[in-house]
């Protein structure tokens, strides 16, 4: 197989992955943006976490709300949990590293707020307690998961909204994270500022 062969089969999979996931997820993620649009409608924020590619995406994510997506609109409050080098090795020293976002949600989380918990095997121990912390404090959740879910998906609270992409491998699942994402970034910015002139 030569590289091009490689990168089309690559090409292939990723828009295959996401047309069979498109009847799932697409009613999750506009949920999921009205819940969004919601909390900061009334001046409630965004927080955000994950590991590895996931804990970029949550600063993505972060980054694309606080500046902005494609509308020319004032910064939106959103922060990620994964930047703050002190914060997260005091906890991970001082504590344990699965309380490094649970323990972040607890003090800067208010009710109304919303959490982005983002994990491709819906099993990272740090993005559970995140969550479950966010139900002790009033704070929404919205998951992106894949395969199964997980113990993500089993900590969520009735109100709250899994996106699992229905897929096994964790690339594909993080392409199609990445498309939700900014899929919630066109939500949030539609429905918060319709007038404004935007692709």
């Amino acid at each position: 197989m030569t590289p091009e062969e490689r990168i089309a089969q690559l090409f292939h999979a990723s828009i295959e992955t996401k047309r069979e996931a498109l009847p799932q997820v697409a009613p999750q993620i506009a949920r999921a943006g009205r819940l969004r649009a919601d909390a900061l409608r009334g001046d409630r924020k965004i927080m955000a976490c994950g590991n590895g590619g996931s804990a970029a995406d949550a600063q993505h994510f972060a980054a694309e709300l606080l500046n902005r997506f494609e509308l020319e609109r004032p910064g939106l409050p959103a922060v990620a949990l994964t930047t703050d080098s002190s914060t997260l090795t005091s906890i991970a020293n001082d504590y344990a590293f699965e309380e490094v976002f649970s323990r972040q949600v607890r003090a800067l989380g208010q009710p109304g707020d919303v959490l982005l918990a983002i994990s491709t095997s819906g099993a990272s121990p740090n993005v559970v307690g995140a969550c479950r912390a966010a139900a002790e404090r009033g704070i929404r959740v919205v998951a992106l998961t894949g395969r199964r879910g997980g113990a993500v998906a089993e900590s969520l609270q009735a109100e709250d909204v899994e996106i699992r992409v229905p897929a096994e491998s964790t690339a594909r699942i993080q392409e199609v994270h990445l498309l939700a994402l900014h899929c919630l970034c066109d939500l949030v910015d539609r429905t918060l500022f319709p007038s404004t002139e935007g692709p």
